[in-house]
């Protein structure tokens, strides 16, 4: 039985809250959450294989050219050393995905400085890492290519963009107006497992146990870079230790160790470095971004430019969409929004960390803290003016919009001054203590996703899709769909995914997971109500089910009768994605302290408050916006990928350089959520969070360095010694 629903009409039925076990929106603990802390819950590589062989990538030392030459007899003789894989098809990886092409066969080309060329497998890990590290390899090096976006043309530059009205004009004639230049550094994804795969051959079939978050798409990818069939190949994900990015489309892991695994007939494990991980293993690209604003005396924007230069590698189609939450966040009749992208030799630039908004919109959200000082209009009061009332590009309403309701509770929540604000006038010994504040923005998105609910004989329910949970709490929030609708406590609910041969989910990425896979499991959960009122000889809407009975009426087993009950629940986008503007808002609040001498930041305090639909886990749905805020103290303060200018290597290749925000960098947070309803964005009113946290969040802090110490930056990571050159003299 499956129930297919094509969303092409809000929904309105508002199902949900006429259900009575009251287990969804709990801030129930995690269901998966005991098997993590206690250890018993595998990642990918720690499934236990008999006669499992160990491979270690060997990556390129030269940034453009081929190879000319690998002497597999370097190493062949050194202990334990199996085989040396020298093939194409290694340097295989779909960083969005998509279907993954195996490279022509010949010589290797090399894209980048750290890709992989190479696989060393041997009978243990020391043995093939050792080996890895003296395997001779010789290159043909390009001169003269591009390293970073600097060293490219203008005119070899691709761009895209839209404009309205005449922005040029509008800044002339302005009252006050705003015209910066900001430049942000590249980031890694840094999830805490590595990426790491198993695989192994039965026949003409591979079995992969793998660290992805994509299963979806990632299966058609590993198909085709191995040039078999899909149903030739299971991949198995159950548990994923972050990927923010990073695991969306198959690396280079997974290939190699399902090349190898054929090759020697036997299992095979590939595990990456910390440094593979960093140098292979996609980036979000640096950035630099120029904000136009202008408005009249009162603060309303006539005038909106948002201008972006990013970068990837040759022949790759993503672009950082830096300007996505630009288009709509603010109404300005005059409008000029632009993309370019530079084509350098770093790895791939894909999907991190809430791409395009994480970026852009602190740099949008700084210089808007820059027109409230102009006009005198308290930085809350100028976004409230300047919130439009349809999308102001695609004339489009939106499907529900909360932004004024999370900058009014954020406000009071946090005490919000909105007197005159003037920067340095509160000092305490060596500190200068400010705050700041900041919109937030991200664009939602839905994906077709199934999941298949059966209810058995004994009255417990059993939940399958391929759909993974990477720290997120999928697990339990599909469990508490189910419950709810079925009219069971949680413990009467088991939850299987990250295995391919279940029915295909969405996959964790773009905050699209939650929403969309839960949408999957709610229809089929009413695919199964409707044939236990027929059982029941009610209609479909006078059905009450509540503790694993139907109210005043007999339990389900009865109606059961001995039976098991299956039903696939299927989802589908339909053209309600595009008749509306969908997204999540909120906003942050941050009080810093900065030393007057050394530049040192210290978050003292932060608030968000956010609205992003139906909350579906009340527990879940907080962590998720502590996470991104913590991103975010990131993003302002000390992340940043660093790039030799000379050879192109990445210089800081590991968490001890690749500073991302610790304990001790993080204050305590308030966070807010926004309670709404948004029938556009899926059957179950919900919408995205999983990156909502960490868009504009950086602002709110350099806004509050602004405020603290009078040091206005235009460059993210606000690192002391950058602050300390921008504070005003006599500091």
């Amino acid at each position: 039985m499956t129930n297919h629903l094509k969303q092409d009409q809000p929904d309105r039925d508002n199902v949900l809250d006429t259900m009575r076990q009251g287990v969804l929106g709990k801030p129930l603990a995690r269901i998966d959450g005991l098997a993590k802390v206690t250890g018993t819950a595998p990642y990918a590589a720690e499934y236990k294989r008999e006669n499992c062989a160990e491979g270690v990538l060997v990556t390129a030392t030269t940034a453009c050219g081929e190879v000319t030459g690998i002497d597999a007899s370097s190493v062949l003789a050194m202990p334990g050393v199996l085989a040396v894989i020298d093939d194409p098809r290694l340097t295989t990886r779909a960083a969005q995905g998509t279907a993954a092409e195996a490279p022509e066969q010949g010589p290797t080309k090399v894209g980048y400085w750290g890709q992989p060329i190479a696989l060393v497998v041997a009978e243990t890990f020391e043995q093939a890492r050792d080996a890895a590290k003296q395997l001779k390899v010789e290159y043909r090096a390009e001169e003269g290519v591009a390293l970073d976006p600097d060293s490219v043309e203008p005119e070899e530059m691709e761009s895209s963009g839209a404009s309205q009205g005449d922005l040029d004009h509008a800044m002339a004639e302005a009252a006050h107006s705003v015209d910066v230049e900001f430049t942000t550094q590249g980031h890694a994804s840094a999830a805490m497992e590595p990426h790491a795969a198993i695989a192994e051959w039965d026949g003409d079939r591979v079995t992969v146990h793998a660290s992805l978050q994509m299963l979806n798409y990632n299966i058609a990818e590993l198909a085709d870079a191995l040039a078999i069939e899909e149903d030739k190949v299971r991949l198995l994900s159950p548990y994923v230790g972050g990927g923010f990015g990073s695991k969306l489309g198959v690396s280079q892991d997974v290939v190699a160790a399902a090349i190898a695994a054929r090759q020697l007939g036997r299992p095979v494990r590939v595990v990456m470095s910390r440094q593979h991980v960093f140098q292979t293993v996609m980036r979000r690209s640096e950035s630099r971004q120029r904000l136009r604003l202008a408005s009249d005396d009162a603060g309303k924007l006539s005038g909106f430019g948002h201008a972006a230069l990013v970068s990837n590698l040759p022949g790759e189609s993503f672009a950082e969409p830096v300007l996505q939450s630009s288009h709509f966040l603010y109404g300005a009749p005059n409008r000029e929004l632009s993309l370019e992208m530079a084509r350098i030799h770093r790895m791939t630039a894909g999907s991190v960390r809430a791409p395009g908004e994480a970026i852009g919109m602190p740099t949008l959200e700084a210089a808007m803290d820059e027109l409230a000082e102009k006009t005198g209009v308290d930085p809350v009061e100028l976004r409230l003016r300047n919130i439009p009332e349809r999308d102001p590009e695609e004339d489009l309403p939106f499907s529900s919009h909360k932004l004024a309701e999370c900058l009014k509770q954020g406000a009071q929540a946090f005490g919000w001054d909105s007197g005159p604000r003037q920067p340095r006038t509160r000092c305490e010994g060596e500190w200068w203590y400010g705050t700041g504040m900041a919109s937030a923005a991200r664009v939602h998105n839905s994906g077709e996703a199934r999941a298949r609910v059966t209810l058995e004989a004994d009255g417990s329910a059993l939940v399958e899709t391929d759909m993974t949970d990477i720290g997120t709490g999928t697990y339990t929030i599909l469990a508490q769909l189910a419950g709810e609708m079925l009219g069971l406590p949680l413990d009467k609910v088991l939850v299987r995914l990250g295995d391919t041969q279940f029915p295909r989910g969405p996959g964790s990425g773009g905050s699209w997971g939650a929403a969309s896979i839960g949408s999957a499991v709610y229809l089929a959960c009413q695919g199964l109500r409707q044939s236990l009122a027929e059982r029941a000889g009610l209609e479909d809407d006078a059905l009450v089910l509540k503790d694993g009975q139907v109210v005043d009426g007999a339990p389900i087993t009865d109606l059961l009768g001995g039976d098991s009950l299956s039903c696939e629940g299927h989802y589908e986008p339909g053209k309600v994605a595009s008749d509306y503007t969908v997204s999540g808002f909120g906003a942050f609040f941050a009080e810093v302290r900065v030393n007057r001498f050394t530049g040192e930041t210290r978050v003292v305090r932060m608030t968000g408050a956010f609205g992003f639909g139906r909350v579906l886990n009340a527990k879940t749905a907080r962590s998720q916006c502590l996470g991104g805020v913590t991103w975010s103290i990131g993003t302002a303060l000390t992340e940043a990928l660093h790039f030799d200018p000379v050879d192109g290597h990445l210089v800081n290749c590991d968490l001890a350089e690749y500073h991302v925000p610790v304990n001790r960098d993080v204050p305590d947070v308030d966070i807010i959520m926004v309670e709404e309803r948004d029938p556009a964005a899926s059957p179950i009113q919900a919408k995205g969070i999983g990156e909502l946290g960490m868009c504009g969040g950086a602002a709110a802090i350099a806004n509050a360095i602004y405020n603290a110490s009078g040091a206005r930056l235009y460059e993210y990571p606000m690192t002391p010694d950058r602050v300390l050159a921008a504070m005003p003299q006599g500091s």
